[in-house]
């Protein structure tokens, strides 16, 4: 059953590493509103933007930000990129798992991104089959 886009949910922005159409698709048909990087930057430059420039842009935008890759904590650029510009970034902990899987992973959290996004970023939070946690983006590589 489509309900459309939650109120208090940001428009959402999908990284590269959830595909440019299985996903997108799925979230789209329980009436998400979002954006793809393709849809942003064109193709092929959706594959060659850097993740500090999306990440900028999204905070900018205010687009709470969908992504597969919870390593990006890590990455000294992109965590500073996420903190810098205040992002909310939503990832899934797996890397394996079919793109109805991710949409599945990403609408059974809808009432809990709904509610993290009530508080300003920057934030990442892991989803998996157990659920959200936040991370610490203050963790050193």
């Amino acid at each position: 059953m489509t309900e459309g886009h939650p109120d208090g949910l940001p428009v959402l922005f999908l990284d590269r590493s959830l595909g440019r159409r299985q996903v997108p698709d799925l979230l789209r048909s329980e009436g998400l509103q979002l954006h793809t990087l393709a849809e942003i930057y064109g193709i092929p430059a959706d594959e060659t933007i850097a993740d500090v420039d999306w990440l900028a842009r999204a905070g900018r935008e205010g687009w709470a930000v969908l992504m597969k890759d919870e390593r990006i904590r890590y990455r000294p650029a992109e965590r500073a990129a996420v903190i810098e510009h205040r992002v909310r970034a939503f990832c899934l902990t797996s890397g394996n798992l079919r793109a109805q899987d991710m949409a599945s992973l990403y609408l059974g959290v809808l009432g809990r991104l709904v509610t993290a996004c009530a508080e300003p970023g920057p934030f990442l939070y892991a989803i998996s089959r157990q659920g959200l946690r936040r991370l610490d983006l203050t963790m050193r590589t």
